[in-house]
């Protein structure tokens, strides 16, 4: 029964967890509602993609390498191998929801022989230094990613596990797991890119092995201590510069510092450490309070792919590495279940609709690395680290598997459930089937969310059953069937008779809205964004009149905002602005125009720019000259 496969970050019993996840098949989202739409796309676009890029790319050849299958150079990035295991795991937690697919269970089965054979009589296993570099194995932790590759190989030997397919991968990663086990439990050394650590505490959740628990708590408690080689960059940016425990604020390379977030919270409620959970919940509100951007990128600095300084979000040359997104969505998700907290199911969605969306061209085979909250006119997009448009593959390949994995997951982050309780934060229309206190319990739920806020879900089971119903944080005036929602901690509680089965509506106001910066944040001084709902809004050039350049948009905040559509966009917004071009081409001293002709601005969601054509887009809007 798929409906009984444990979903990612599942805690055990004995954790220290205010929430407890549902498992993977829980929640079926209808075809049409758009995170069912996405997830159909991710079967049959964005992961058969994957698997075949991994041929393309290279990403297979270098572990035939290994196996004397192939003889060519290597190629693509020294830790490509993270690349099959990522892919691997979106694989594993499809085969957990749609156990009949004949051609994704031969490329699981087939994969797995092939990373079998590749691995050494010790149990190492790593395509570079095996073939490449095998005298630097393990000397070379500060940029190696020889752990990291293995906690990828984990992680998708834990979906595999949880999905009861791949048993070969499970066994290859155990026999690494316990190598690694086996020499780092007795010297200090730490890897320069986290994964491992999250990774070694799912596998314990998944077979309860308490050494795999042990080694992710001990490679917590080295980091911070100056121990590995900071070379190029220094220890901030491989968050070695404070003791895990003491860190009070995020640092240097964005997604190590969040899967090292994910790590600490994994442990935390594993070890039941508070220190733990407490260091986790300070750097989170240091990277939520001054770090992150209105879309829930993060990463301002593309040179080391590092956070900024606090209010430095610059939003053309924002990073917001998509990989990011997807560690930020992961750690608050381990921080929800953690503490049952709304501002993290906040984050969650936020990042979700906006970053996370945007990154994948509605035809599910081409992506974005970065993502840019404003995408200049003249901007060079030849490189593909800031590139124009969406790219089919990258040599640095992380993102697309990554997404591949989360999406084919994502039904298991909807909902989670507590004694007595069950919680909904996220919605989509769809079907829940769950129990809770021993009673069954069926959720079908209606809605066109995020377009719509209106949210009908009609609950039926036995049990005494406590509906908590997230009300968002840009929510004003929810309204639980017809009267004002009595909100506590960030969720409507509803108590019914659900035997004969009973309908709630939530209303969730979704007025167009304008939002202004933090004053702090000079790089969008004078500009304001549209928002509606959960969606984060941007101008695109393919809306405006011939002639017209981007740059010399204004807005009217004043104005009311109008809610038309197009024939495919449900919702778009349309402004009242102006075109304010500049007085002349003087670089210095020559001053706007004053005042320019009006121009009707028409704003899509973010998640959907570049779709139709290469160009430039802003979220960030001028406000209109008034004198």
């Amino acid at each position: 029964m798929t409906e009984r496969i444990l979903g990612p970050a599942h805690p055990t019993s004995a954790a220290m967890s205010a929430l407890r996840p549902l498992f993977l098949g829980a929640v079926t989202f209808e075809p049409d509602s758009l995170l069912g739409r996405w997830q159909e796309r991710n079967a049959t676009r964005t992961l058969p993609h994957c698997v075949d890029q991994l041929d393309a790319a290279g990403a297979m050849d270098n572990l035939r390498r290994v196996t004397g299958e192939v003889e060519a150079g290597r190629r693509n990035m020294w830790f490509a191998d993270s690349d099959v295991y990522k892919t691997l795991e979106a694989a594993a937690w499809q085969l957990g929801r749609t156990p009949d697919d004949a051609e994704l269970r031969a490329f699981l089965d087939t994969t797995a022989a092939l990373v079998a054979k590749a691995q050494g009589e010790d149990g190492y296993l790593n395509s570079y230094f095996a073939v490449d570099k095998p005298e630097l194995r393990w000397r070379k932790l500060h940029w190696s990613h020889e752990l990291y590759c293995a906690g990828h190989l984990i992680q998708a030997a834990v979906a595999a596990a949880r999905a009861g397919v791949g048993a070969q991968l499970v066994t290859v990663a155990r026999r690494f797991a316990d190598l690694i086990v086996e020499r780092f439990s007795v010297v200090d050394d730490v890897d320069g890119h986290p994964e491992i650590e999250t990774a070694l505490a799912e596998l314990y959740r998944v077979t309860g092995h308490r050494p795999y628990l042990d080694l992710a708590r001990r490679f917590l408690d080295l980091r911070g201590h100056g121990l590995i080689d900071g070379e190029r960059f220094g220890p901030r940016y491989l968050q070695d510069h404070v003791p895990v425990r003491e860190a009070d604020e995020v640092a240097g390379h964005v997604v190590r510092q969040l899967y090292l977030l994910a790590g600490v919270v994994d442990v935390a409620v594993e070890t039941r450490d508070d220190s733990l959970l407490d260091a986790a919940r300070r750097v989170w509100a240091d990277a939520f309070g001054a770090k992150t951007y209105l879309t829930g990128a993060q990463g301002s600095r593309h040179r080391d792919e590092a956070f900024g300084d606090p209010y430095e979000l610059p939003p053309d040359r924002a990073y917001g590495e998509t990989c990011a997104g997807i560690a930020s969505f992961q750690a608050n998700w381990r921080l929800l279940l953690a503490t049952g907290e709304r501002k993290y199911a906040d984050e969650m969605e936020g990042a979700l609709y906006n970053v996370i969306a945007g990154s994948t061209a509605m035809d599910g085979t081409h992506f974005f690395y970065s993502n840019p909250l404003h995408l200049r006119t003249g901007h060079d997009g030849s490189h593909e680290d800031a590139p124009s448009q969406r790219l089919p593959w990258y040599s640095c390949a992380c993102c697309p598997p990554n997404l591949a994995r989360l999406v084919s997951s994502l039904s298991g982050y909807v909902a989670t459930t507590d004694h007595g309780g069950l919680q909904m934060h996220l919605y989509a229309a769809g079907t829940l089937r769950t129990t809770v206190d021993g009673a069954d319990v069926r959720i079908v739920t209606r809605t066109e969310y995020p377009w719509d806020g209106r949210i009908e879900l009609t609950v039926t089971t036995d049990a005494a059953l406590t509906l908590a119903l997230r009300i968002p944080g840009w929510a004003s005036g929810a309204l639980v069937d017809g009267a004002p929602a009595d909100v506590r901690d960030g969720y409507a509680e509803v108590r019914r008779d659900w035997s004969a089965g009973a309908t709630v509506t939530l209303e969730l106001p979704m007025p167009a809205r304008i939002v202004r910066p933090h004053p702090r944040i000079d790089a969008v001084r004078g500009c304001v964004a549209v928002t509606r709902g959960p969606l984060v809004y941007c101008l695109e050039q393919a809306d405006l009149p011939g002639g017209v350049t981007l740059e010399d948009v204004r807005i009217d905040p004043a104005e009311r905002l109008a809610e038309g559509q197009s024939p495919d966009v449900p919702v778009t917004l349309t402004a009242r602005g102006s075109v304010e071009a500049p007085a002349s081409e003087e670089l210095y001293g020559a001053g706007a125009a004053g005042p320019g002709e009006p121009v009707e601005l028409i704003a899509i969601p973010y998640f959907l720019w570049g779709n139709r054509t290469p160009g430039p887009m802003r979220v960030w809007i001028p406000v209109a000259t008034t004198e």
